[in-house]
């Protein structure tokens, strides 16, 4: 079997780093970018933060109270967009293959590079170009496989590189914290802590039938990366994948009350999608049909979100702007594309902790008992009014 030659390039403390390219005085400070209310949240720190125990989705009333003089911004998710796109660009001119996993996270696949230019040259060359032409710092890392790779990421971190040859995967990864392997979180972390394991080569003595017992099957794919195992593929990355619905009514209408509610609970539905799949979105597209089935759509570029309530205005807005014929509409449609993996599910610029824990708790009872267990009062309207309505409408 072939080795793989797989990078990993992540953008350090990406949005202070952005904050930095504007105001140069926030440089060597400490600072937390986020909701600047008491109950706001993290969203990102500088190292100089992480040194008195910040970190991001920390409570900001909790991060203030550790570090006291660091600098507070509330942050403008619109240029981190901007730069997120600009380092795309640059990845997809010069590598075969990658993946973007979040705003400021790539994979890319370089096997059989080697032969032609030299993977971690050709990393070296692109990092460099990247600080060159926009001002932020960026790590990678270069190894067989996408777990060591990330992990290698986050030792070359402030703002370096990093090659883990082949055959060496399991000694890097043997006197490093379990901490540093993906997919053990803080329950994780503190039950593998409880039964004296602290280490990452503890773990790869131990049997993988024991950590299966342990942890079920998680716990087979903790052991498996803790030996620097993982064979999940780099997949091509594509702005151009999206999800949408669309209605279609028995009787065309008017009834703007209506068709708003149709819109929130067509949006709620797609967004719940959105976090269920770990995706965000990046453009929203509305869709009217006329009776005369003249069709209109009007889109629009947003901040990386999954928010209900973030699309909704959105949807919306975008409704108001298209909806200017007063006829009667035979369909309406809600579209989300430029779809990327991100584990920034939640917007932590403006919403509070009891936000985002709400949020958690509304889609762990969507995800047992059915997307339509909760919702909106104005989605719940809509329920009891098509239970009386011969001509609600269907789905297309």
């Amino acid at each position: 079997m072939i080795d793989r030659t797989v990078v990993h390039m992540d953008l350090d403390t990406f949005f202070v780093s952005v904050e930095r390219l504007h105001n140069s005085k926030l440089i060597g400070k400490p600072v937390l970018v986020g909701g600047t209310g008491d109950r706001g949240v993290v969203a990102s720190c500088s190292y100089e933060a992480r040194k008195f125990g910040v970190h991001s989705a920390m409570p900001m009333r909790t991060a203030r109270q550790l570090c006291p003089e660091a600098i507070q911004v509330r942050g403008d998710h619109e240029q981190y967009t901007k730069y997120s796109d600009i380092i795309t660009d640059m990845i997809k001119e010069n590598v075969p293959v990658y993946e973007k996993t979040s705003i400021d996270e790539f994979y890319m696949d370089l096997t059989g590079m080697e032969r032609f230019f030299g993977a971690y040259k050709l990393a070296t060359e692109l990092r460099q170009n990247i600080i060159k032409e926009t001002g932020l710092p960026i790590s990678f890392a270069l190894s067989t496989n996408k777990t060591v790779a990330k992990v290698g990421t986050g030792e070359a971190k402030p703002n370096g590189q990093r090659e883990i040859p082949s055959g060496t995967e399991k000694g890097f990864l043997a006197p490093l914290s379990i901490r540093k392997i993906p997919m053990v979180g803080e329950k994780t972390y503190h039950l593998l802590r409880s039964m004296g394991i602290e280490k990452v080569h503890t773990v790869q003595e131990m049997p993988i039938e024991l950590m299966e017992r342990v942890l079920g099957e998680n716990g087979t794919m903790i052991w498996r990366k803790a030996n620097g195992i993982d064979n999940s593929p780099v997949e091509q990355y594509s702005e151009r994948k999206s999800i949408s619905t669309e209605n279609t009514f028995e009787k065309d209408t008017i009834d703007v009350a209506y068709l708003n509610a149709m819109l929130v609970s067509m949006t709620e539905k797609l967004a719940f999608q959105l976090r269920s799949e770990q995706k965000l979105t990046s453009c929203v597209t509305v869709k009217i049909r006329y009776s005369d089935f003249n069709t209109y759509t009007m889109q629009a570029r947003i901040p990386y979100t999954s928010l209900d309530h973030s699309l909704i205005e959105k949807v919306k807005e975008l409704f108001n702007k298209l909806f200017q014929k007063r006829m009667l509409i035979r369909l309406i449609g809600v579209r989300f594309s430029y779809l990327v993996h991100g584990n920034y599910q939640f917007d932590i610029f403006n919403d509070t902790a009891e936000q985002i824990q709400l949020y958690q708790a509304m889609d762990k009872l969507r995800t047992r008992y059915g997307s339509n267990i909760v919702k909106r009062a104005v989605g719940m309207e809509l329920s009891q009014r098509a239970a009386f309505n011969p001509f609600n409408g269907r789905r297309t």
